[in-house]
């Protein structure tokens, strides 16, 4: 028995250690090439501590006028952009999907379980079979190069994901709530924000986060539908900083270190909603 014991601890130490590498050690050499020169990422062999640490490489993307290229120049404006389009994709996704997840969820609508299946199977939809007919739709309405088309392509895939969540959140609040305020003479929005919303609120916050880093992330419709600094989002800032014969890793790694930064500080500040949320979330009745 003891032996048996010693050899489960052993391959659990052995285990944990082998998934904190895989998931702190990008994360690490990440942070640690933002803060490095060009000749110490080349040197051979590999440094994994800077021996020039610089914050120079954050100096040239933040400050105007200090960077030698033009894309880390313009990396705080697609900065800008991706909090727009990012931000206002989850406040539309949260006030329709809300609206859209509470008929499901407590609505006696004729096929509610078809039109579910439906709404979720959109997300199962390749991105790449979509653009041809967005990108001439978009082209069409004048939408192409502006935030606008990434809100509306961007919606196609982090509206029904939040119906989906919601509903599911939606379905733990307990119909005696409901049933006492329909007594006071509470309407059916008044039931939702009043009620519902209120009860369901780290499953809001949750679905918010979620959403947030869906529309922060994307790259494929960003880089098909934007092509000037006015609409460029992070990941295809990134991106650019390959170019045909060099890749300038110093300024990709600090703009990842930057394009972090967001969703990371999200997550610490809500994540006790987080948890509650999904933890809320996974029971029902």
């Amino acid at each position: 028995m003891k032996r048996r014991r010693r050899l489960s601890l052993a391959l659990m130490v052995f285990f944990s250690v082998i998934a904190l590498v895989l998931i702190y050690a990008p994360v690490a050499w990440l942070i640690i090439s933002s803060i490095s020169t060009r000749a110490d990422l080349l040197t051979i062999p590999l440094h994994w501590i800077p021996v020039h640490p610089t914050l120079q490489n954050y100096l040239d993307i933040l400050i105007p006028g200090t960077a030698a290229s033009d894309v880390a120049a313009t990396f705080k404006v697609t900065l800008g952009n991706s909090l727009l389009v990012a931000s206002s994709t989850t406040l539309i996704s949260l006030v329709a999907g809300s609206l859209a997840a509470y008929a499901l969820a407590r609505l006696a609508i004729p096929f509610r379980q078809t039109l579910f299946i439906g709404l979720m199977s959109t997300r199962m939809i390749p991105e790449i079979s979509l653009v041809i007919p967005l990108y001439i739709l978009a082209a069409k309405a004048g939408l192409m190069d502006s935030p606008i088309i990434l809100i509306l392509t961007y919606l196609s895939f982090a509206l029904p994901f939040a119906v989906w969540m919601l509903a599911a959140f939606f379905e733990t609040v307990p119909f005696e709530l409901e049933d006492a305020a329909r007594i006071d003479g509470a309407s059916r929005l008044g039931l939702l924000f009043r009620v519902v919303l209120p009860v369901a609120a780290p499953g809001l916050v949750s679905t918010a986060i979620f959403t947030f880093l869906l529309a922060w992330d994307e790259f494929f419709f960003a880089l098909i539908f934007t092509s000037t600094l006015a609409s460029k989002t992070v990941p295809v800032a990134i991106a650019e900083f390959t170019g045909r014969y060099a890749v300038d890793i110093t300024a990709m790694m600090t703009g990842g270190v930057l394009a972090a930064l967001p969703p990371v500080i999200l997550s610490l500040i809500f994540q006790r909603y987080i948890v509650t949320g999904l933890t809320s979330g996974a029971v029902k009745g």
